[in-house]
């Protein structure tokens, strides 16, 4: 299974072009579901009457999620709150909370690696907002395990003796277990998005503000090891018109479309005149479908430690500025930040055992150097 997730600036016709390419993938043959958590909910709009044999279409309602997951956690936590004597939150009391969205969009990404799909599109939110969405499952396992380390539930025991002596209340049996349950629900979560299987397709219009959302998306997706599969320049206008601002516009496109066509596969949809809607203008785009082979996004280690004495970490960031760029190693794990994304990045088992000598910015790519400390590096290397 395929999964592919579509975002880009705002306006850009995120929302048609996942249309478009899910229902090209359904008439090609292959079992695909089009997955959206837009609160108007424009599918039906764009998609009129063009679902067909094989296509799924689910909106994500985010408001049954939150009700759904907040009272599985106060039924988890049923002995704390009457101990405490708290009172129970009813059903139809509950509202919404921001993030709530975010989080069941996520859900139903993880649902749906589980089902019998050849393809599932999500319609994500614009770029911002769908980049702290992608990076959410992992930053929340990590402040998880660090607020309640998985280990310590060992001393589970010693914990009224240890209550005792810390003079204050040790955490319950119970927060450990929600700890673990949502622990187990963001690797799955992880694991789906940060899989071989899924890439992601920006679109945009091309022009000024367009080229430079499309040059800070795509960093930010790379620092987080997401591959871009496809940039889709949406409504592109004619050129060669008389008309002086359609002329003006039209040589802006131009510039972007260049600079795209050297950075990004690229493909161009024509402006309609009008929003798109129905099969008929969805069938225009003439969007492929992604390949259905894993293509694996890889950040290697170049071995140097025979001729140099080193080893070098090569990470791909296209686009990233050396000015806005920034590193540290905070014990097994390095601080990555490009622009406005910070990244903490496990190190690798032979990267741990080693100490950073120095890094470069070449070609879109970071390379760290490390050199091997000696008290922890393996005799006869």
């Amino acid at each position: 299974m395929r999964t592919l997730l579509v975002t880009g600036p705002g306006g850009g016709g995120r929302t048609t072009v996942a249309a478009a390419t899910a229902l090209a993938a359904a008439r090609d043959g292959r079992r695909t579901l089009l997955l959206s958590a837009d609160r108007h909910d424009t599918l039906p709009a764009v998609l009129g009457d063009g679902e067909s044999t094989g296509l799924t279409v689910r909106h994500v309602d985010s408001g049954a999620h939150f009700r759904r997951e907040l009272l599985a956690l106060q039924d988890r936590a049923a002995t704390a709150l009457d101990m405490f004597g708290a009172q129970r939150l009813d059903e139809e009391e509950l509202t919404e909370l921001p993030g709530a969205g975010e989080l069941a969009l996520l859900r139903a990404v993880r649902d749906a690696a589980a089902e019998p799909y050849d393809l599932v599109v999500v319609d994500l939110p614009p770029a911002p907002q769908a980049l702290a969405l992608l990076a959410l499952p992992a930053q929340l396992r990590r402040y998880l395990r660090r607020i309640l380390p998985p280990e310590r539930q060992a001393a589970r025991a010693l914990r009224p003796m240890l209550a005792q002596l810390a003079g204050v209340p040790m955490p319950a049996q119970w927060l450990y277990e929600t700890a673990a349950h949502w622990d187990e629900h963001l690797a799955a979560v992880q694991s789906a998005v940060e899989a071989d299987t899924t890439a992601v397709r920006l679109v945009a219009e091309p022009g000024p503000a367009g080229a430079d959302a499309v040059h800070t998306t795509a960093t930010g997706l790379a620092l987080h090891g997401l591959r871009t599969e496809l940039l889709v320049a949406n409504r592109v206008l004619p050129s060669g018109s008389a008309d002086p601002w359609l002329a003006v516009a039209a040589a802006q496109q131009d510039k972007a479309l260049a600079e795209w066509r050297g950075a990004y596969p690229l493909r161009t949809a024509a402006h309609l005149g009008r929003d798109p809607r129905g099969a008929d203008d969805l069938a225009a785009f003439a969007l492929p479908a992604p390949d259905m082979a894993p293509q694996p996004v890889q950040w290697p280690i170049e071995d140097r430690l025979e001729d140099e004495g080193f080893l070098i970490w090569r990470i791909a960031l296209p686009g990233a500025v050396r000015e806005e760029l920034d590193l540290v190693r905070r014990g097994d794990e390095l601080v990555v930040t490009v622009g406005p994304f910070r990244r903490m990045v496990p190190l690798p088992s032979a990267l741990r055992r080693c100490s950073v000598a120095g890094a470069g910015l070449r070609d879109g790519e970071l390379r760290i150097r490390f050199t091997p400390d000696p008290g922890l590096w393996p005799q006869g290397r």
